[in-house]
């Protein structure tokens, strides 16, 4: 097994506001982790830097693999982005054949098989910004798991969707932990903090509690 995540003193700033202070944790590979607090509190600021697409002012962070999946939430993404819901979970495997590289039979049945553990096969010809708002969600989270990374970053993944849309993406969340992939993601959603493997609390931008939910493994 991988050696776990393991982030030492990180701290990181936007202008002259530190959005995190010190923050250090292990996050054991193959578990999903939670991470709760107010708005603010620098959840999805650590999820970034997770990333790579936010700067840290000071940290050494161990373990990370080179191959990471970040699905935003859907209110970054531009509504009028002129692609189909397709055409965004094949950038999904943008990473491994490149921005002008040609998908094969292996990628093209990557993204087959994404659309459908998301349940929008159906709607893979539709514009991106005419689908509704659980159906982007399930899409962006499509184009994570095209991307067949080790770790899984989900910033507020269920945050206003339905319940169907809800429903699959923990269980598409499941199945990645049960397949050794590692998922860390930012949630207000009570309920599905505690089917954590564990649960970080921040509050302004400090780690107020780290701890396992106790909850069975699956």
């Amino acid at each position: 097994m991988a050696a776990p995540i393991r982030i030492s003193e990180l701290s990181c700033h936007y202008g002259r506001l530190r959005a995190l202070t010190s923050v250090s944790t292990t996050i054991p590979t193959g578990t999903t982790t939670a991470l709760v607090g107010a708005n603010g509190s620098g959840k999805s600021t650590l999820l970034a830097v997770m990333a790579g697409t936010k700067k840290m002012s000071s940290s050494r962070i161990e373990g990370l693999p080179r191959n990471v999946a970040f699905v935003v939430q859907r209110s970054a993404v531009p509504d009028r982005l002129p692609i189909t819901v397709r055409e965004a979970v094949e950038m999904g495997r943008w990473r491994r054949r490149g921005l002008l590289g040609r998908l094969d039979g292996h990628d093209r049945s990557v993204v087959d098989g994404a659309l459908e553990d998301l349940g929008i096969q159906d709607l893979a010809g539709r514009q991106l910004g005419e689908v509704s708002g659980g159906q982007r969600q399930r899409a962006l989270i499509a184009q994570g798991l095209a991307q067949q990374a080790e770790l899984l970053l989900l910033d507020e993944p269920l945050a206003a969707v339905d319940e169907e849309t809800a429903l699959r993406i923990e269980t598409t969340i499941r199945r990645q932990r049960a397949a050794a992939v590692t998922v860390v993601l930012a949630t207000h959603d009570i309920e599905q903090a505690a089917r954590a493997d564990r649960v970080i609390r921040l509050d302004g931008g400090t780690i107020a509690n780290d701890g396992v939910t106790g909850r069975p493994a699956a």
